[in-house]
C-alpha cells in the first residue's frame, strides 16, 4: 500500500480520503458526461442546435437567480446540512427529468417545449455537482495535502470522463439518449452512500460551530460582485483578468455552435450523433487525463501569466484552423478537435486564472473577488457566446466569416493575455509581502522566469519605505544570484537594522572577493545580536575564502552571546576541516558543563551536526536546573537518535511541565522505533500524564492497524477504568472525608485532561487532525449546543467507533458523581483504588481506609502532617488555589511544618528573610510604619492565610513584621529557594503564585491605606 500511494505522490495520512474521495470523482465524472451527452443529443436533434443562442441567454438570465437560490441556502443551512441537500436536489432533478423522458419514450410524444427545458435543468446539474464535488474536495484537504490529493481526485474525474464516452457509445448501441440519461442518475445513486460518508466523517467535524473560540467563526470580509466590478474599473489588471475569464468561455460557446451544427449535418441520425458525441467525450477526456499528467509541471514551468498565453495562443489556432477548413470536406474533425481542446482548456484555465487572484490580493479579499469574478464572468460569457452564435442563427452569417470572426476574438484574448501578463508581474511583486511562504516560494518563481519583474523588484531596493526594501531584499534572497551582489552591499550601511539583516540573507557570497568580506566581518562586533548572528552564517558561505573566513569565525568563539558562538561553531564545522574541530570543541565542552540558559544554543548546534561525542553532556543537563536547558538536551537527544534516553524519559515522564513533555514526546518521535518497546512495556502501570505523553509519541510511530488494534484497545480499556474511578470521590464522601473528595473529584478531572491528549493523538491519526482540532475546540466551547454538537460527532463513531464513543460518554461526566455511592459499596470501591496506577487515588483512598475520622496524618510523636493532609490544608488557601493536584503535591513535598511560640518573630521589618509561610493554626499580627510616621498593626493574619512570599522570593526587606498573637501558632515554612526552583522546573506553579501574589499586593495596600485613614 505504501508502494502504491507514493507511486501516485500520496502519504499513508492520505488513504482514507483517496479511498473514500475517488471513486465518488470517478462515479459523478461518468455521471455527468452521461447527462450531458444526453441532453446535448436530445437538445439538438429534437428541438435544434440553432436555437443554442436563446438558450443560452435565457441561462444567463437565470444563473443570477441561480447565485442567489445558493447563497440563500448556504446562510440558511450549516455546510454538511447544506452539500447533503444539494445533490438530492441534484438527483431530485436527475430522476424528474428521466421520468419524463420515459414517459414520453413510452408515450411516443414529440414535446418539443421540453428539450429547453431538460437542458437548462440538466446543465444546472453539471455545472453544480462539479462545483458540489471541488468544494467538499478543497474543504476537507488541508494546502498541502490539497496539492497530492487534487492531482489524483482531477484524474478518477477525467477517467470517469473516459468510461463516460465509451459506455454512451455502447448504451447507444442498443437504446436510445434516454437510456444515457437514465444510467447517469443510476450512477449518482451508487455515489452517494460514499458522498453521504466522506461528510459523515470529515466534514461534520470541521463544520461544527465555533462561537466561542472566534477563530472559524470570525467573519470574513465580503465583497459584492457590483464592488468588483466597480474595483476592476479603477484596476488595468483586474479588469484584464475579468476580461479574459469572460471572452474565453464566450469563445468557446462560439466554437461549440459550430461543432453541434456540423456534427448534426455530418451525422445522419439521433443514434450516429450519439455514438459520435460518445467518441468525441471519450478522445477528449483521453486528453484530459494526458493534459493531467503534465499540467502540473507545466504550470510550475510557465507560471499562471504565460499559461494563460499559451492557452490564448490554441484559441487562435482553432479558429484559425475553423475558418480554413470550415466548408471544406476536413470540417468535421476540424471542428472536432478545436471543441475538445476548447472545452478541455476551458477548464485549465480557471486554475491560473484564480491564482492570478489568488496570489495578487490579501488573504481576506481572495474567495470574495474569486467568486465575485466567475459569477460576473459566467453570465457575461454566456451572453457574449449567444451574440456570437445569434449572428449565424439570427442574422443568417455564413460560416465562414462566423470563424473568422472568433478567429479575430481569439487574437484579442491573445493580446489581452499578453498585455495581462505584463500587468501580473508588477502586481505580483507588489503583493509578495501578503503571501503565505508557500505563495511567495512559487510567487519567486515565476518572478524569476520574467526580466520585466526582476526590474521592478530592483527598483523597490531604492525605495524610501524600509518595509518595501525588505519584501525586495526577500525575492532577492530567493534567487540568490551572485550578480546581485554589488547592488545588495551598499545596504549593509541602511539605517535600518532590518534592511541590514535581510540585505546580509540575501547575498549569494560564493564569488564574493575580499573586499566584501572585510565589509561583512565589521558586523562581527555589532552591538546587536542577531547581526552578529547573520554575519557569522554569511561568512561561513564563503568557501572560496576558507582561510580569511577562518580567522573571522574563530573570534566569535568568545562572543559574549551563546547564539553567536553556537552559529561560528556550526560555520567551522560547515569547513570540514581538523583544525576547526579542535578550535570548537573545547568552546564544546564548556558550554554544555555549564549548562544553564546559554547550553541551549550549543544543544541544537550538536544536533544540528550530529555530533554524538557529547552526548555524555547532553544526558548531564537532562537534570538541569534551567527548564529551557533541559528541554533543549532532550530534544537534541531525540535528534541525535540516542535510544538510551527512551527509558531515561519514561521514568521521569509523571513529574515533567508542558514544555518537557512535549519536548520529551517529540524526542521519542525522532528516536524512532526504538522507542516503541519501552513505551509500550510502561502503559500498563502509567500514571494518566504518563499515559497521555507515551500515547502521543507512540501514535505518530506506530503504523495504522497498530494505532487501531493496540492504542485504541488500550484507550478504551483505561477510559473504562476511569469511568469507574468517578466513583471515587463520592466513595470518599459517603465516609466522611470530604476533604479528600475534593481532591479526588479534581484528580478525576486532572487524569481525564491528562489521557484525552494522548486519546486524540490517536483518533488524528485515525480519522483527520484538522478534524479533531475543530472537536476540542468546541468541546471547550461554553456554548452548549456547541459542545454538544461536538459530542453527537463522537458518539457517531469519528475516527475509532468504541474509543470515540467511549470519550463522549466520559466527556459527558463534568463531575464525577458523588451521591450515587452508599457506605457500604464506598470500602471495596476504595480497596480498589488502593490497586490503581495513579498515586495519588492510592493515597486517598490508603489515608481513608486507615482512619476515616477526618484527622489521620497527624504522628503521634510530633504531630506532623502527611503529606496529602498539606495538600488538603493547601488546596484550602487562596494563594495556592490555581494550581493542580500534583503542583500542590510538589508544594508540600518542600513545605516544613513548624510551630511559634507565642510573641515570637517571623519577619523583622527592614529585614530579608528567606522563607515565607503559610498558617495552618493560630493568629499572626502584621505590624507596620506608614508614609505619615504612624506604627501600627495593619491585620491579623489567620489559617490558611501568607505572609512574607516577596521578601523569601528576590531578598528585599520585608515591609511588615509579623509575629504570633494569642497563643502558639502552627504554620508551614516554604524556604524561598525551594519555591523558586520549583518555579524554574514547573513555570506553571510561577503562574498561580503571581496571580495571587497581585490579589494579596492588592489587599495590603487597601490595608497601608487603612493605616493613614
Amino acid at each position: 500500500m505504501n508502494a502504491l500511494l507514493r507511486l501516485v505522490g500520496a502519504r499513508m495520512e492520505d488513504q482514507r480520503k483517496l479511498f473514500l474521495m475517488a471513486p465518488v470523482f470517478f462515479v459523478c465524472g461518468i455521471a455527468e458526461m452521461l447527462n450531458y451527452n444526453s441532453f446535448m443529443t436530445l437538445f439538438n436533434q429534437r428541438f435544434g442546435s440553432e436555437y443554442l443562442p436563446y438558450v443560452y441567454a435565457a441561462e444567463a438570465v437565470i444563473l443570477p437567480l441561480e447565485a442567489w437560490l445558493l447563497a440563500w441556502l448556504a446562510a440558511k443551512l450549516p455546510k454538511p446540512k447544506l452539500m447533503r441537500v444539494m445533490f438530492g436536489m441534484l438527483l431530485g432533478i436527475v430522476a424528474a427529468c428521466t421520468a419524463l423522458l420515459i414517459v414520453l419514450a413510452m408515450l411516443k410524444a414529440d414535446a418539443r417545449w421540453f428539450y429547453p427545458v431538460l437542458f437548462i435543468a440538466s446543465s444546472f446539474v453539471v455545472r453544480q455537482q462539479t462545483i458540489l464535488l471541488w468544494s467538499l474536495a478543497v474543504d476537507l484537504c488541508p494546502t498541502q495535502q490539497a496539492k497530492r490529493l487534487m492531482p489524483l481526485f482531477v484524474g478518477a474525474a477525467t477517467l470517469g470522463g473516459v468510461a463516460a464516452g465509451l459506455l454512451a457509445q455502447l448504451i447507444s448501441l442498443v437504446w436510445g439518449p434516454e437510456a444515457i440519461y437514465a444510467a447517469g442518475l443510476a450512477l449518482l445513486l451508487i455515489a452517494w452512500p460514499n458522498y453521504r460518508r466522506v461528510i459523515a466523517t470529515y466534514l461534520v467535524p470541521l463544520s461544527l460551530k465555533l462561537a466561542a473560540s472566534g477563530g472559524d467563526n470570525a467573519q470574513e470580509e465580503t465583497i459584492s460582485a457590483g464592488a468588483v466590478f466597480k474595483q476592476a474599473l479603477r484596476s488595468p489588471f483586474l479588469l484584464t483578468v475579468i476580461l479574459l475569464m469572460t471572452f474565453m468561455p464566450g469563445l468557446y460557446f462560439l466554437m461549440e455552435y459550430e461543432f453541434l451544427n456540423v456534427a448534426r449535418e455530418s451525422t445522419g441520425s439521433e443514434q450516429q450523433f450519439s455514438r459520435y458525441f460518445g467518441l468525441v467525450t471519450t478522445v477528449l477526456f483521453i486528453l484530459a487525463f494526458l493534459l493531467q499528467l503534465i499540467s502540473g509541471k507545466l504550470m510550475a514551468k510557465l507560471g499562471a501569466s504565460h499559461m494563460l498565453t499559451v492557452i490564448s495562443a490554441i484559441y487562435v489556432l482553432s479558429f484559425g484552423g475553423a475558418a480554413l477548413f470550415i466548408d471544406s470536406a476536413a470540417a468535421l474533425p476540424v471542428i472536432s478537435l478545436g471543441y475538445m481542446l476548447l472545452y478541455l482548456l476551458l477548464y485549465y484555465t480557471a486554475e491560473p486564472s484564480y491564482q492570478l487572484f489568488f496570489k495578487t490580493l490579501p488573504l481576506a479579499q481572495r474567495d470574495s473577488y474569486r467568486y465575485a469574478a466567475q459569477g460576473i464572468a459566467a453570465s457575461a460569457g454566456i451572453l457574449i457566446g449567444a451574440a456570437l452564435q445569434f449572428m449565424h442563427a439570427g442574422l443568417g452569417v455564413s460560416w465562414t466569416m462566423l470563424s473568422i470572426v472568433g478567429l479575430i476574438g481569439a487574437v484579442l484574448l491573445l493580446l489581452l493575455a499578453w498585455y495581462g501578463r505584463r500587468l501580473y508581474m508588477r502586481e505580483l511583486v507588489r503583493s509578495v509581502s501578503t503571501m503565505s511562504a508557500a505563495d511567495m516560494a512559487e510567487s519567486v518563481e515565476e518572478i524569476s522566469r520574467s526580466s520585466e519583474a526582476l526590474a521592478e523588484v530592483k527598483k523597490l531596493l531604492k525605495h524610501p519605505l524600509a518595509s518595501a526594501k525588505e519584501i525586495a531584499l526577500q525575492i532577492i534572497g530567493r534567487l540568490q544570484n551572485p550578480k546581485d551582489l554589488p547592488e545588495l552591499l551598499p545596504l549593509l550601511n541602511d539605517d535600518h537594522y532590518r534592511i541590514r539583516i535581510e540585505a546580509l540573507r540575501a547575498m549569494n557570497l560564493e564569488q564574493a572577493d575580499l573586499q566584501a568580506l572585510v565589509k561583512i566581518a565589521s558586523f562581527l562586533e555589532d552591538p546587536d545580536d542577531e547581526l552578529r548572528i547573520e554575519g557569522v552564517k554569511a561568512i561561513a558561505r564563503m568557501k572560496h575564502m576558507e582561510e580569511q573566513a577562518f580567522f573571522f569565525l574563530r573570534q566569535k568563539l568568545l562572543d559574549r552571546h551563546p547564539g553567536v558562538v553556537a552559529e561560528s561553531v556550526k560555520a567551522m564545522y560547515s569547513f570540514n576541516r581538523a583544525q576547526s574541530y579542535e578550535a570548537c570543541a573545547e568552546v564544546i565542552e564548556r558550554i554544555l558543563t555549564a549548562g544553564g540558559e546559554a547550553a541551549v544554543y550549543m544543544c541544537r548546534a550538536v544536533a544540528e551536526l550530529k555530533l554524538d561525542a557529547y552526548i555524555p553532556q547532553l544526558l548531564n543537563m537532562l537534570g538541569d536546573m534551567h527548564p529551557a536547558a533541559r528541554v533543549a538536551a532532550a530534544e537534541s537527544l531525540g535528534k541525535l537518535g540516542h535510544a538510551e534516553l527512551a527509558p531515561i524519559l519514561i521514568d521521569s515522564l509523571p513529574f515533567m511541565d508542558e514544555e518537557m513533555l512535549a519536548a520529551s514526546v517529540q524526542a521519542f518521535i525522532a528516536i524512532g522505533p526504538a522507542s516503541v518497546e519501552p513505551l509500550l512495556e510502561s502503559l500498563p502501570a502509567a500514571s494518566p500524564k504518563h499515559w497521555g505523553a507515551a500515547v502521543r509519541a507512540l501514535s505518530a510511530l506506530m503504523d495504522e492497524d497498530e494505532v487501531r488494534g493496540t492504542l485504541a484497545e488500550r484507550g478504551v480499556g483505561r477510559l473504562a477504568e476511569l469511568q469507574h474511578a468517578a466513583a471515587y470521590s463520592g466513595s470518599l464522601r459517603a465516609i466522611g472525608r470530604d476533604d479528600l473528595a475534593v481532591l479526588a473529584a479534581m484528580r478525576w478531572q486532572e487524569a481525564r485532561k491528562f489521557l484525552f491528549v494522548g486519546l486524540w493523538s490517536v483518533l488524528s491519526r485515525l480519522g483527520d487532525e484538522a478534524a479533531v482540532s475543530h472537536i476540542r475546540t468546541a468541546l471547550e466551547s461554553d456554548d452548549e449546543e456547541t459542545r454538544s454538537n461536538a459530542q453527537e460527532v463522537l458518539a457517531e463513531g469519528f475516527g475509532e467507533r468504541r474509543l470515540s464513543q467511549a470519550m463522549a460518554a466520559l466527556m459527558e461526566l463534568r463531575a464525577p458523581e458523588a451521591g450515587s455511592v452508599i457506605a457500604e459499596n464506598a470500602a471495596s470501591i476504595l480497596e480498589g483504588a488502593k490497586r490503581g496506577n495513579d498515586e495519588w487515588w492510592r493515597e486517598m483512598a490508603a489515608a481513608a481506609l486507615n482512619d476515616n475520622s477526618g484527622g489521620g496524618g497527624m504522628t503521634s510523636e510530633g504531630l506532623m502532617m502527611s503529606r496529602l493532609n498539606k495538600v488538603v490544608f493547601l488546596k484550602q488557601v487562596p494563594y495556592f488555589g490555581d494550581l493542580s493536584l500534583e503542583e500542590l503535591g510538589l508544594i508540600a513535598n518542600v513545605a516544613i511544618e513548624e510551630t511559634v511560640s507565642d510573641e515570637e518573630t517571623l519577619l523583622r521589618r527592614g529585614e530579608s528573610h528567606s522563607a515565607m509561610y503559610v498558617i495552618v493554626d493560630g493568629n499572626i499580627e502584621l505590624t507596620s510604619v506608614s508614609a505619615a510616621g504612624w506604627e501600627g498593626t495593619i491585620g491579623v493574619l489567620g489559617p490558611g492565610d501568607v505572609c512574607g512570599v516577596t521578601s523569601a522570593l528576590d531578598g528585599t526587606p520585608s515591609t511588615v513584621t509579623a509575629q504570633s498573637l494569642l497563643g502558639d501558632a502552627k504554620v508551614l515554612k516554604l524556604s524561598g529557594d525551594d519555591v523558586s526552583r520549583l518555579i524554574r522546573l514547573y513555570p506553571e506553579i510561577g503562574m498561580g503564585l503571581l496571580r495571587a501574589s497581585f490579589a494579596r499586593i492588592r489587599l495590603l495596600e487597601e490595608m497601608l491605606m487603612r493605616i493613614d485613614s
